[in-house]
């Protein structure tokens, strides 16, 4: 059975994306979904890391100083992985009934940040190329201690720090794409994330 958001949370994430640009939510992923989640990361069944890149298309690029994490894209057709994914589906299309934003499809992959690991400030798109709209990092790290480091530094737009969220279990972050920069500080223990985004299939948008 598909979890299901309720209207009261999306209405909540809607209001903060109108009022802030960005929320920090705990516990909207059911338990049994990071659970499962987590043990498909740490068995790496049907898992294939490749360590990420940087940019877009025939620019793209691995770049180590940039970024050092290993990703792993999702796929709807993984059992474990569609438990995930139905309920993103469920956010785009509660967010495009209250802003009009217009959300089309949802990418994502699993990231796994092996110590000393980090990805230096940026944008996860560059204004007003359409090509990412609403972002979402959940994160799958149990009993997290603020000293492993790893935490997301999420900055405003003159580069001040809005937020510093720590990675652990349960909790999801949502932001604009265009708006927000962001960071994932050098960790000292394996962390563990699902980053995904919203895009949308045409230049205009209502929100």
């Amino acid at each position: 059975m598909v979890s299901q958001l309720s209207e009261a949370v999306l209405d909540v994430i809607a209001d903060a994306l109108v009022d802030k640009g960005y929320i920090l939510l705990s516990d909207i992923i059911p338990d049994n979904v990071s659970l499962a989640l987590i043990e498909k990361m740490q068995a790496k069944q049907n898992i294939e890391f490749k360590s990420a890149a940087i940019g877009r298309g025939s620019e793209q690029q691995v770049n180590t100083q940039i970024r050092s994490d290993k990703i792993s894209w999702l796929d709807k057709q993984d059992v474990i992985d569609n438990q995930y994914l139905s309920i993103m589906e469920q956010l785009k299309n509660g967010l495009n009934r209250r802003l009009f934003m217009g959300l089309f499809d949802y990418e994502s992959h699993y990231a796994v940040y092996q110590p000393g690991a980090y990805y230096q400030k940026h944008l996860d798109a560059l204004k007003g190329s359409q090509n990412r709209i609403l972002t979402t990092v959940f994160f799958l790290n149990p009993n997290w201690q603020a000293e492993n480091g790893g935490q997301l530094v999420i900055y405003d737009e003159d580069d001040s720090v809005i937020t510093t969220v720590q990675p652990e279990l349960g909790t999801l972050a949502i932001f604009l794409s265009e708006r927000f920069p962001h960071e994932v500080l050098p960790t000292l223990v394996p962390r563990n994330s699902i980053a995904g985004w919203f895009r949308v299939s045409h230049a205009n948008h209502g929100f």
